[in-house]
């Protein structure tokens, strides 16, 4: 549903732009680094947004990259630490029906310290 919500979000901003874009066609001075330029003002909302949303996106998917690596390493310490604290099977008792204290079912809490 959030994705949803997203989507339209981005449709009816683009379509807000892509009007304001059309009501603005009139000629402006661009002052860049080295030379002047006059370029259609529907021209520079255009490529403003683009390039403002294309920026977005980079530093989305960087965040998305960091996340799933921070993902990898908190599942390996998982798995070290599960390893570590695994019985091993040569010391693992033959009765089937005992398992180690570590293993044991909690104690139920009355239900006051809920």
């Amino acid at each position: 549903m959030k994705a949803q919500w997203i989507l339209i979000s981005i449709l009816f901003f683009g379509l807000l732009t892509a009007i304001f874009a059309a009501i603005n066609t009139e000629p402006v001075n661009v002052h860049l680094i080295f030379t002047d330029m006059q370029l259609p003002l529907i021209i520079i909302i255009l490529s403003s947004t683009l390039l403002g949303g294309l920026i977005l996106g980079l530093i989305g998917m960087s965040k998305q990259y960091k996340l799933k690596r921070t993902i990898k390493q908190l599942e390996k310490q998982l798995n070290e630490a599960q390893m570590a604290h695994a019985v091993p099977t040569s010391a693992a008792s033959t009765d089937a029906g005992s398992l180690p204290l570590s293993y044991a079912a909690p104690e139920k809490m009355p239900s006051s310290e809920l």
